[in-house]
């Protein structure tokens, strides 16, 4: 993997604990790095996640696939207790919608 052609998710944030910068990756929740500008943290980062994914090649691991290149179905299961359950039911009915588009609408933030 070249940082070229790196297709990972990162974020950059400041860190008041460590008064710096901070990058992560996504794909990979144990890596982060601290820099004084949020540029230096980004290109950190992205050598890190360079290395780890290097470092499981060599080993025969396979690294994880970009968040941004896999496919999601669009359903998945969510538990919740029987009361939320009933009051999220209540609210679609008087609102005349179903419950799923209810709670994708909340859950997208609409």
């Amino acid at each position: 993997m070249s940082l070229q052609n790196d297709r990972y998710t990162y974020r950059i944030t400041w860190s008041d604990d460590d008064e710096e910068y901070v990058g992560l990756c996504a794909e990979f929740p144990s890596l982060s790095w601290l820099a004084p500008t949020p540029e230096s943290a980004l290109q950190g980062v992205r050598k890190a996640v360079e290395e780890a994914v290097i470092d499981m090649q060599k080993n025969n691991e396979t690294p994880p696939a970009p968040i941004s290149s896999r496919s999601f179905s669009g359903k998945f299961v969510v538990r919740v207790p029987p009361e939320v359950h009933r009051e999220l039911a209540m609210k679609a009915a008087e609102e005349g919608v179903s419950l799923n588009r209810l709670v994708s609408a909340k859950l997208s933030g609409n």
